[in-house]
């Protein structure tokens, strides 16, 4: 439990402002200030001596993506002190017990902030977003994948794709590698997969493709429900519809088994698919799986290996995913503040200062003829073929 206690260490020391760590008399003239919201719970985990709430040997898991997006914040804020970068980051906990973001962001104090970066649900990103386009400061938002209803905000800028985009990508993808096979979507009934499915019949109005075929299944189908609309002969492209991981992971077992009994098939779906790290084992072997996500970083670059001895040496752990978002997202915007201290705005969508994998920010024009928002439109496709994870494109 020791990074446990060093990240806290971190936390409290700095939490409320983080300044760079060298001389002031030798900073550039201009100075960046970027407010960093995140879900800390720093109220569920800590009581009024500053002590930590849990047993010792235990972490909630809840507390996890905030601190870790913290830490990656913190190791590129240092970075660019090397390079002798006047950045100052100032950290909001969204989930605050006292007071609410609104009062949060109203109460600060000092000069104004630059850049708000934000890990958010739906509902606090409307609240900073439009704090943002009130004070023209500009809003990037690195988890979700939806815009939460927002339209009409040229400061907002959203680094997860949103799910439509997901959508259109893993179709695209489809019809171009694979135009002449069968396609069926295997689905369970709901909202949310009632919207996937509009954005793919979209995509067959638009494209004139053959349309896929739709099948709706329980959680406990069977492998029969599978194995009926698939052919010995013939190659079939199966598609998870859903989001719903354990709805992916039983196709995949069952897709496997089918694989051996001369059935061809292989499975496609959307980001949560390739979440399951169980398809790394042998009972997966014999199905190809393969799933679109905006995040792709095999930690070969010199940056990731820097961050991953860190974590080795001081903290005796392995960095996770969001750690090295966190210090990309701080990393990218950060530079393009200082690079256009006076015309953020306008280059929000440059592709300058990437780290760990392409971004593709793109205008997003609403039914207006308006920018709505930026958005990242850059996916990968990744693929797992007998235990082995791949990058497809």
């Amino acid at each position: 439990m020791k990074v446990i206690r060093i990240f806290w260490a971190l936390l409290l020391a700095g939490i409320l402002f983080v300044q760079p760590l060298f001389a002031q008399n030798n900073l550039p003239k201009k100075s960046v200030r970027i407010g960093l919201l995140l879900p800390l719970l720093l109220d569920s985990a800590i009581d009024q001596e500053n002590n930590f709430k849990f047993p010792p040997k235990t972490f909630p898991k809840y507390l996890l993506p905030g601190l870790e997006f913290y830490e990656g914040a913190l190791l590129a804020l240092d970075s660019l002190n090397k390079k002798r970068a006047s950045v100052q980051l100032v950290v909001l906990d969204t989930r605050a017990a006292k007071q609410t973001i609104q009062e949060q962001l109203e109460a600060l104090t000092g000069p104004p902030l630059d850049l708000l970066l934000t890990h958010c649900n739906a509902t606090e990103l409307r609240i900073i977003a439009a704090y943002g386009l009130k004070k023209n400061i500009p809003v990037v938002n690195v988890n979700l994948p939806n815009d939460a209803g927002i339209t009409e905000n040229p400061f907002l800028v959203l680094l997860n794709s949103t799910l439509r985009t997901q959508c259109i990508a893993l179709a695209d993808h489809i019809q171009f590698q694979y135009p002449k096979q069968q396609v069926v979507v295997f689905r369970k009934k709901g909202v949310l997969e009632d919207r996937i499915r509009s954005y793919w019949e979209e995509q067959d109005q638009t494209k004139k493709n053959t349309k896929w075929s739709y099948v709706d299944l329980p959680d406990s189908f069977s492998i029969n429900q599978l194995s009926a609309k698939l052919d010995t002969l013939k190659p079939t492209i199966c598609i998870s519809g859903t989001l719903d991981e354990e709805f992916g992971k039983r196709m995949a077992e069952q897709l496997a088994t089918l694989s051996n009994q001369r059935y061809k098939a292989s499975l496609f779906g959307l980001p949560t698919l390739g979440d399951n790290k169980d398809f790394s084992k042998p009972a997966y072997s014999g199905i190809a799986i393969t799933y679109c996500t905006p995040y792709y970083n095999p930690r070969t670059d010199s940056v990731s290996q820097q961050v991953q001895q860190f974590f080795s040496t001081n903290l005796y752990a392995r960095p996770s995913d969001m750690v090295l978002r966190g210090f990309e997202a701080v990393w990218k915007y950060a530079n393009l503040l200082l690079k256009y201290p006076n015309n953020i705005a306008s280059h929000l969508d440059a592709n300058e200062f990437e780290l760990f994998r392409q971004l593709q920010i793109k205008r997003v024009i609403g039914k207006e003829k308006k920018l709505d928002y930026f958005e990242n439109k850059k996916l990968y496709f990744l693929k797992w073929q007998d235990g082995i994870l791949k990058l497809v494109s």
